[in-house]
């Protein structure tokens, strides 16, 4: 079977109302003109084109994520290898650590999609990589508690715009059921990276004392020249937008540039900037509810990441071993989220696997926070790294395959993990260490974050199959009745998910 492109702008023209007809000649013209010159590619062709940006794009982009992840994360690592200790870490003054990189790194995020454009991905990506990676080779030297606020605060600010860049540059590249899978392979470093760090840390212990630094000082400057290796290479892997990216044959950029521009609606989506688009992100409701859903999978996410060790410890373990069984719940969750991520986009839903993965959490942190033994909480842990990592591309990617527009979409994602990531902030002071070993005010407050997402997400799906049911009948009565088209397709283009024939991925 082949794709046959059909002229389907040619006959949406007939049904445009006589004011518009004029308005729009020319713009539907060059949409039928578009649709008819796309190449034809057969689906073992078209297959083999989506692996052929896969391989140039994904292994250097997880690759820069799984070391964006072990840097913010391995200060929990490093608190078990004498840090809190020789820093005279005393009270709550690890907590403030943690969250004076979160703060920063979420009041960043926002813009940095805007950023991301204007600077080309190629060139913005790996130099705020080069940034944060030297920014943790310095933190090997530190010597005093404010010291490390201080680099904890810049390495927030540095890292800031990877994520939220990351996943804007994707929905540029690939259509919107493609998406999760792509940012499961790219977010999947991260859940390598927990189990790295405990691998990582648990080696690198052995270098305690040479050079005059201390062992959490060589995990601290290892990591951070590994970032600084990758960033290097990353400016030569690295390539902006589909339509300038040389890798691809002419045939194969048009093919992918039409594929992701009609995905949404059969007029395509508006891709001019216009400041409209920044307010329309603003008022739209989805955001504001999926910013509380980002919230109920990323607080349990920081939460478990950064003190899974301490977590582990406080059920008896020594050092070594502590940092040893981290490793477990990190593979069960890699293999986790791929499965979900492949099953997601082939069935093209997402809700129930972000409350999949929230039910997880649900259950691991209800075992975590009662008086089961230290066996049974470990196992527990394992449901609440599962949970969340796994849940956590469905989150993102639900919001953005909703979004149509590529500067709404873009403001829209950026606002949704910047404010969203707060929750990470509190979820990076509520585990203290007087609560050890049951933790019930970190248990209990990531269980609040969970509820929140088990109430809004059947919301949100009620309201998404309302809405679509609601098009689907005007669109089949205007059929029955012959009614003309009321919008142009310039209209239409403009009005993005509020299209009448935009649906809503559940």
């Amino acid at each position: 079977m082949t794709y046959v492109v059909n002229t389907v702008l040619a006959d949406r023209a007939n049904s445009i109302s006589p004011e518009h007809k004029q308005h729009d000649e020319e713009r539907l013209e060059d949409s039928v003109l578009d649709l008819k010159n796309v190449p034809v590619l057969t689906p073992e062709q078209e297959k083999k084109l989506w692996r052929k940006i896969d391989l140039r794009l994904m292994p250097i982009l997880s690759l820069m994520y799984l070391l964006a992840f072990l840097d913010r994360g391995n200060i929990g690592n490093a608190k078990l290898e004498g840090l809190e200790t020789q820093l005279d870490l005393t009270g709550n003054k690890f907590n403030v650590v943690l969250i004076m990189f979160i703060i920063p790194y979420c009041l960043f995020e926002p813009p940095t999609n805007l950023v991301l454009k204007a600077f080309r991905p190629s060139r913005w990506l790996p130099g705020i990589n080069l940034a944060w990676g030297i920014i943790m080779t310095l933190m090997a030297f530190v010597k005093t508690y404010p010291q490390l606020v201080g680099v904890r605060v810049c390495l927030g600010v540095a890292e800031a715009g990877l994520f939220p860049g990351v996943v804007y540059y994707l929905t540029l590249w690939y259509p919107r059921h493609m998406l999760q899978y792509r940012i499961g392979l790219f977010f999947g470093a991260a859940t390598v990276a927990g189990a790295f760090s405990g691998l990582l840390a648990f080696g690198i212990s052995y270098m305690g004392g040479m050079e005059g630094l201390e062992a959490w000082s060589w995990i601290f400057l290892l990591e951070g020249l590994a970032t600084i290796v990758v960033a290097i290479v990353a400016f030569f892997v690295l390539v902006d937008f589909p339509h300038t990216a040389k890798f691809l044959t002419p045939e194969e950029r048009d093919f992918v540039v039409w594929r992701k521009k009609y995905d949404n609606s059969s007029v395509g989506e508006e891709e001019r900037f216009a400041a409209r688009y920044i307010w329309a992100a603003f008022k739209d409701w989805q955001v504001w509810v999926h910013i509380l859903i980002y919230m109920s999978i990323v607080g349990p996410l920081y939460g478990i990441t950064l003190f899974l060790p301490t977590i582990i410890k406080s059920f008896g373990y020594n050092t070594p071993v502590s940092q040893l069984l981290t490793i477990p719940p990190y593979v069960a969750a890699t293999l986790t989220l791929l499965v979900f991520a492949h099953y997601s986009d082939k069935l093209k839903m997402r809700s129930p696997f972000i409350l999949a993965g929230l039910t997880m959490c649900l259950i691991g942190f209800s075992i975590n926070i009662s008086t089961a033994p230290s066996g049974v909480k470990y196992f527990g842990t394992f449901f609440i790294v599962m949970g969340s990592y796994a849940a956590f591309p469905g989150v993102v990617s639900w919001l953005g395959n909703n979004l149509s527009g590529q500067y709404k979409r873009g403001v829209g994602m950026a606002l949704h993990i910047g404010i969203g990531n707060f929750s990470g902030a509190i979820s990076s002071v509520v585990y203290r260490s007087q609560d050890s070993p049951r933790f019930i005010l970190g248990h209990g407050l990531e269980l609040m974050f969970v509820g929140i997402g088990l109430t809004l997400l059947p919301t949100v799906v009620f309201i998404y199959k309302r809405i679509n049911a609601q098009r689907d009948t005007a669109e089949r009565l205007a059929t029955e009745r012959g009614e003309k088209v009321k919008y142009s397709v310039q209209e239409l283009r403009e009005l993005g998910d509020r299209a009448p024939d935009f649906r809503y991925t559940l």
